[in-house]
């Protein structure tokens, strides 16, 4: 198994092939910039991508906010002695600092080979509400607020959520959301697709465990590859897709987990998963 990661501002756990990565900057109502989140949520979905140990990571925050996104009092710093803050310097420099900061978060979650679940358990705001929609499933409780704000601010999703946003509820919802740049609550939220259940506060973790635990309970390397086709799927025409798909079900079915699958239909038992 690889080596967890050493985090600086959230907390890692791995349990029964499910991680669990919780945001801890409640501080800032766990705020990307001017913290160590970025490289945190980075480190931890390339160690689940390379540990054969993980099958599902969980995202959450701690404290009463799931992200806040770029932390805002940093943006009125853009000159003298603040140029080397996460909003200051040229338009160039910027650029630089987009690229090589929290635009790696996006694509980052976009490689992950592993099904992602975010715990929204409060606001996700911005940059915030783009990372809840990278991940695959989203669940929150009655606490859990989406903004896609940058407009309020003079400014666009540079952490690339327009991509994101539009894919998961269509063009022209994410169109209405982003250019008026309003909040959208809960129950909202469910109803356009942005999150796939409401559940309490008290029972949000045990809800979004359960469900980690019924997908890790997966034979491993159908479960990640199932996830890279989806993903694969997005991006194909169908002709390839299917020469794809042809290649990866040749290989499962050389695997002693499908072997082990069937032998467990057929005895009406749960499969007993190697990852081989």
């Amino acid at each position: 198994m690889a080596n967890m990661p050493s985090l600086r501002d959230a907390w890692l756990n791995l349990e029964d092939r499910v991680a669990v990565l919780t945001l801890a900057r409640d501080d800032l109502r766990n705020a990307l910039t001017g913290t160590a989140l970025i490289d945190d949520i980075v480190d931890t979905v390339e160690w689940a991508n390379a540990c054969s140990a993980v099958s599902v990571l969980v995202i959450t925050g701690s404290g009463k906010a799931f992200c806040a996104g770029g932390n805002i009092k940093e943006m009125q710093y853009r000159d003298g002695d603040h140029r080397s803050g996460p909003f200051g310097g040229t338009a160039l420099e910027l650029e630089h600092k987009y690229r090589h900061g929290i635009q790696r978060i996006p694509l980052a979650m976009h490689k992950a080979e592993i099904p992602i679940i975010a715990a929204i358990n409060g606001p996700a705001i911005g940059a915030g509400c783009d990372l809840a929609c990278m991940c695959d499933i989203r669940i929150g409780s009655e606490r859990a607020t989406f903004g896609e704000t940058f407009v309020n601010l003079g400014i666009i999703p540079g952490d690339g959520g327009a991509w994101f946003l539009q894919r998961l509820i269509g063009y022209q919802r994410a169109a209405e959301i982003t250019l008026t740049g309003r909040l959208v609550h809960a129950e909202e939220a469910v109803q356009l697709g942005l999150m796939m259940e409401q559940v309490s506060a008290e029972q949000l973790m045990p809800r979004v465990m359960m469900l980690a635990s019924q997908i890790a309970a997966k034979p491993p390397h159908a479960l990640r590859m199932s996830k890279r086709l989806m993903k694969q799927a997005q991006r194909h025409e169908l002709p390839d897709f299917l020469e794809l798909c042809a290649a990866w079900q040749g290989m499962l079915h050389n695997t002693d987990d499908h072997a082990e699958a069937i032998t467990a239909f057929v005895e009406k038992r749960e499969g007993r998963y190697q990852g081989r």
